[in-house]
């Protein structure tokens, strides 16, 4: 890959050539890469980070973990001198983020959380152009180019355009540019970020090979099994360290506080919500079949035990994740009783049968986004759409939302056919798209009201709807305030908040919960289980694996075609290996799709 970081000495940097030269005023520990003292920092009344002391190592995959507002990509901005610290100090490759700050932006490469390229130009343009402004010649790089393009496996789409790329594609050329200059450290903000598993792969991949190679990479992250892959973590909560170390390490202390209730079946929902609000447990998910739950410290198992006798399950230990230390941390998750399910009245339609689509396609010129899907979601079903990017997932949403007319097929959401009622079936369901989509320029209060009038609520009923949801999604102190200027977590809750204003009995989430920390993860998961239980039919797409556990059915798209379609547990099942006995949702995701590949293989053999 593209060469090792530079020796461990301190170095001086000639920022017009890039070289570096050694600089013996510049002596710092030879296994440090980053260290952090001391460092705070302030926005106005918001304190951000808050006399942070950490040392980060080469070699070594640190991850970089928190809720939303923790001060992560604070720190990130802090790191690659794009910020000044209110005080403390902070190093990276030996050079200060303040004094030296030219010298960082050479040491360091920076992926930021958002896709930071220019779109409208193609992949080779976007590394010439970053190629430039890193000063270094781009006609005299091609070596490098080529080296980049291999270890990102970019290199056949040299010529497509940055926006017509994939999320995965994406962000590996937003890696591919990072690396450009060779940095000592590398600045990863939650790069897997609306990534398919089989992406994350190929970037866990490239990552590996760097810090084998001896450079230090941060790992920015919302996905905690990505966080237990690392080698260290600091965890941020409030702007302060409140761990750091191996992530084995916080697992260890849960031992003998991971439980699941097996082979819960349809009452699972029920169950959690129950198991939730026991003062003993302090988190629980739902795992296919069963429930999963993680006991305070200091709590007996009699409560889980008896609510084990209630249902008519096996409760056994499991071994404790990353995760259940990680929300156990930071105080538990939220209760089991969501209060905009609690104010719905029972969803009646009149037939089991909400959503249904037959041999829906779209095309879009020579290009089939969607072939020939067929499925039917019934009343009160959580049914999740899961694909690698550009599957289809998306595209197959919207045409069943009625935002894209299908070239061939049909759909119907309550009984309605999409075709010829598209505006009453409009009426009958809630959409949240994947891509924030609320107005910019319209405050917090004024999307809220905007969406109730899209609606048709009027009156008295318009404006309690809206204390409702303002109550319900803690979005009184941002009510003035744009959209764009929420927390990521903040603007999830208003965009959700204005798909479910007018208490639909569908609703389509596309991919929700992306970016957001755990803990709203899992407040999301108590409402859409909330929903559901009062017969609101959810469809919902996801790249974490974890979530597709709450789904009654998962449909799995793959290049555009429905491959596989079956409950949690059993598309697990088919996953099973001599050496993978007991797969994940990860696992079996990935299985789906080189099985399919290895179909396709043999397709094309027998027709040549």
């Amino acid at each position: 890959m593209p060469g090792k970081p530079p020796a461990r000495t301190s170095k001086a940097v000639d920022v017009a050539s890039g070289s570096t030269t050694s600089d013996p005023l510049r002596d710092t520990d030879s296994e440090v890469a980053v260290v952090i003292d001391g460092v705070s920092k302030h926005f106005g009344s918001v304190h951000a980070l808050q006399s942070l002391n950490a040392h980060i190592r080469y070699g070594c995959l640190t991850g970089l973990v928190g809720p939303d507002g923790a001060g992560k990509t604070t720190l990130m901005r802090i790191l690659t001198g794009l910020l000044a610290p209110n005080s403390g100090q902070a190093t990276v490759a030996g050079f200060d983020v303040v004094d030296d700050n030219d010298a960082i932006h050479v040491a360091t490469g920076y992926m930021p959380q958002r896709f930071g390229l220019y779109e409208d130009l193609s992949v080779m343009e976007n590394m010439r152009l970053y190629a430039q402004l890193r000063g270094m010649d781009a006609d005299r790089n091609a070596d490098l180019f080529a080296e980049l393009l291999d270890f990102t496996r970019l290199a056949p789409f040299t010529e497509r355009l940055a926006g017509k790329l994939s999320g995965g594609m994406k962000q590996k050329l937003g890696l591919a540019c990072a690396l450009m200059a060779r940095p000592a450290v590398l600045l990863l903000d939650e790069p897997g970020v609306g990534v398919d598993p089989v992406s994350r792969q190929d970037l866990w991949r490239m990552v590996q090979a760097l810090t084998d190679e001896g450079m230090a990479v941060v790992w920015s992250t919302a996905y905690l099994d990505e966080a237990e892959r690392c080698d260290s973590v600091l965890l941020l909560n409030e702007g302060q360290l409140a761990y750091d170390g191996p992530p084995g390490e916080l697992t260890a202390r849960l031992t003998n506080r991971s439980f699941r209730l097996e082979q819960v079946g349809d009452q699972r929902r029920a169950v959690l919500a129950e198991a939730l609000d026991l003062e003993s447990v302090s988190d629980g998910v739902i795992q296919g079949a069963g429930v999963r739950m993680v006991l305070r410290a200091d709590t007996g198992s009699e409560q889980i035990t008896a609510l084990a006798g209630r249902v008519d399950a096996q409760l056994r230990a499991v071994p404790a994740r990353f995760e259940d230390a990680f929300i156990d941390l930071l105080g538990g998750g939220p209760g089991g009783t969501s209060a905009l399910a609690e104010g719905l009245s029972p969803v009646e339609l009149a037939s089991d049968v909400a959503v249904s689509c037959r041999d829906l396609t779209k095309r879009f010129g020579d290009f089939t986004a969607t072939d020939n899907v067929s499925f039917e979601v019934r009343k009160g079903e959580i049914f999740g759409l899961l694909g690698p990017n550009g599957a289809g997932k998306s595209t197959t949403f919207k045409m069943l939302c009625g935002l894209l007319k299908p070239t061939s097929g049909e759909a119907q959401v309550v009984g309605l056919d999409l075709r010829r009622a598209t505006g009453a079936a409009k009426g009958q369901l809630g959409y949240m798209a994947q891509k924030f989509s609320l107005y910019g320029l319209l405050s917090v209060r004024q999307n809220l009201e905007f969406s109730a009038g899209v609606y048709g609520l009027k009156g008295a009923a318009r404006q309690a709807r809206i204390e409702e949801m303002i109550d319900i999604f803690g979005l009184q102190p941002w009510l003035s305030a744009a959209p764009d200027s929420l927390p990521l977590g903040y603007k999830q809750r208003l965009a959700l908040a204005c798909a479910v204003m007018h208490r639909p009995p569908v609703l389509f989430l596309d991919e929700p919960t992306s970016g957001v920390d755990p803990i709203t993860r899992r407040e999301f998961w108590t409402h859409i289980n909330g929903l559901a239980r009062k017969g609101v039919t959810v469809m919902v797409t996801t790249h974490f694996m974890d979530e597709a556990e709450y789904c009654d059915r998962v449909a799995m798209l793959y290049r555009a075609r429905l491959i596989a379609l079956d409950t949690p547990d059993a598309l697990k099942r088919g996953a099973v290996s001599d050496h993978q006995p007991d797969p994940t949702m990860e696992d079996a995701f990935i299985h789906l799709v080189e099985a399919e590949d290895l179909a396709d293989e043999a397709r094309s053999g027998a027709t040549v």
